[in-house]
C-alpha cells in the first residue's frame, strides 16, 4: 500500500474521449462495481461505487479530447460536491481524516481494485 494516490497508466488500442470509452465500458462487468460518468469540476471522469469519502477508482484520460493513454487510480470521492466536503473534513481534522482515510482497510482495498480494474480493461483489447 502506498501512502499517496495510487496511479496506473493503461494504452488503448484505439483512441476515445471520455465519453466515449465510458460508452464501450459501462455495460462490462468489474470487481470494482458498475461504472459511471460523473462531472469533477470542469471535467468528467469514469468512476465506480466508492469504498468510502477518500477512496475511490477513477479512469480519467492523459489528454483533453481523443486519447489512448488513460489512468485508472485512488483517488477521494468524485463529483464537485464532494471537493468541498473532503476539503471541509480535512481542515476540520486538521488533516488527520485524511491521513485515516489513506491507511485504512478501505484504502487497501481500494487500491487493489485500480490494479484489478487496470487488468479487466487491458483485457478487454479496447
Amino acid at each position: 500500500m502506498s501512502f499517496g494516490m495510487k496511479i496506473l497508466q493503461l494504452q488503448t488500442r484505439g483512441f476515445y474521449t471520455i465519453e466515449t470509452l465510458y460508452e464501450a465500458i459501462k455495460d462490462k462487468k468489474f470487481t470494482a462495481g458498475q461504472p459511471y460518468l460523473v462531472n469533477h469540476c470542469s471535467y468528467n471522469v469514469i468512476v465506480f461505487p466508492p469504498q468510502d469519502q477518500r477512496n475511490q477508482v477513477w479512469i480519467t484520460p492523459a489528454a483533453y479530447g481523443n486519447c489512448n493513454t488513460w489512468y485508472v487510480q485512488r483517488q477521494n470521492m468524485a463529483g464537485s460536491e464532494n471537493i468541498i466536503k473532503n476539503a471541509v473534513t480535512s481542515e476540520l481534522t486538521f488533516g488527520i481524516a485524511g491521513i485515516a482515510g489513506r491507511l485504512n482497510q478501505a484504502a487497501q482495498y481500494c487500491e487493489w481494485l485500480v490494479d484489478v480494474t487496470a487488468n479487466e480493461l487491458y483485457y478487454m483489447g479496447l
